[in-house]
């Protein structure tokens, strides 16, 4: 199959400082990576939402009409305002469809009607979903789409950060600090451990909740997906949502049983081994590749760091960086897209 027939539409992704438009700015940059060309305007980063929907909006005509038609087109989910628009032009020109998943809504508790957002997927050729847990999930349900496993986000920047050993151990969060999201970390000062600090990076901490004086969550601030690989400093990274600690809990802990959250790259970016829910999806991948450390409950934590000798920590920090070398040169969707072209 000649690589003339790829094709995409990039649009406005919004600029914020949460690391929300940069995963799929990144399969941009990987697609065309893959022969795949751009019909629309530049990707372009406006913050009105105004001047961002009409940008995409023409940018998406100009390329729908430009698509050849019996040709590969791929496109990112969700994309709410455009997805009826794109798929129906799409499938008139009998172009083979292919999405790659970024969120799913009803996952996520952001939408009841599981029977409507699989019929969006369904629309389909081929799906590009997180993990082996999302696949069976999506077939269970319905899917008609072929499934491919991306296994893990790429995040594009050179990054030569690595691990900084500090005793007690600095874990780094990454992310929405506020209740809705993080109000697990808010109770991390009552299992006082004494062989980790929290350092906190993101915007909703909420300094009033934590405890006054020896806390060990050490705020450092909110700062852009580029940015906060250089001011990321720490020996861990943490992944965890939801209110307990002694489970992933609330819509956001239960997403975890389906998604690769990005912050994983952006701690395998920055050199730091993982810490994560044990039943989380990313799980299966953090002990595969010996990247990290899986806990049933956050109150394990401090005694599993008690017993981490220098030699498995070491070894934890060079398989990281083999996955790093990876996750900058966007190898995991370079995969998954090649193996969907030579599926087609």
């Amino acid at each position: 199959m000649s690589s003339k027939n790829l094709y995409f539409i990039s649009r406005n992704y919004k600029f914020s400082k949460n690391a929300a438009s940069k995963p799929k700015m990144d399969c941009e940059t990987v697609l065309e990576k893959n022969g795949f060309k751009n019909l629309g305007f530049q990707q372009s980063n406006y913050r009105s939402s105004v001047i961002g929907a009409v940008i995409s909006f023409f940018g998406i005509t100009k390329g729908l009409f430009l698509l050849p038609s019996k040709s590969i087109f791929c496109m990112q989910y969700p994309l709410s305002k455009f997805f009826g628009y794109i798929t129906n032009i799409v499938s008139i020109k009998k172009c083979t469809l292919i999405i790659i998943i970024h969120d799913v809504k009803f996952l996520m508790g952001k939408s009841s009607d599981l029977k409507g957002e699989m019929a969006k997927f369904n629309k389909a050729h081929f799906v590009i979903v997180h993990n082996e847990s999302m696949k069976k999930w999506f077939q269970k349900n319905g899917c008609t789409a072929q499934l491919v496993s991306l296994e893990l986000f790429d995040y594009i920047h050179a990054s030569n950060k690595h691990a900084t050993l500090n005793t007690p151990y600095d874990v780094v969060f990454a992310g929405g600090l506020g209740k809705e999201k993080s109000e697990f970390l808010y109770s991390m000062d009552n299992l006082n451990p004494s062989n980790y600090k929290l350092k906190l990076y993101g915007n909703g901490f909420n300094a009033a909740d934590a405890k006054k004086d020896n806390s060990i969550l050490d705020y450092q601030g909110v700062f852009s997906p580029d940015e906060v690989i250089d001011e990321i400093q720490g020996s861990f990274g943490l992944i965890w949502n939801g209110n307990a600690l002694n489970e992933c809990s609330g819509d956001f802990g239960k997403y975890l049983l389906y998604n690769n959250p990005h912050k994983t790259s952006l701690y395998i970016l920055c050199g730091l081994p993982v810490i994560v829910w044990k039943k989380a999806a990313i799980a299966t991948f953090i002990q595969k590749e010996k990247i990290g450390i899986t806990l049933n409950s956050l109150d394990e934590l401090d005694g599993v760091l008690a017993n981490l000798s220098s030699k498995e920590y070491t070894t934890m920090i060079s398989n990281v960086e083999k996955v790093k070398t990876k996750v900058a040169s966007g190898y995991y969707l370079s995969q998954a897209i090649n193996k969907v072209v030579k599926l087609v």
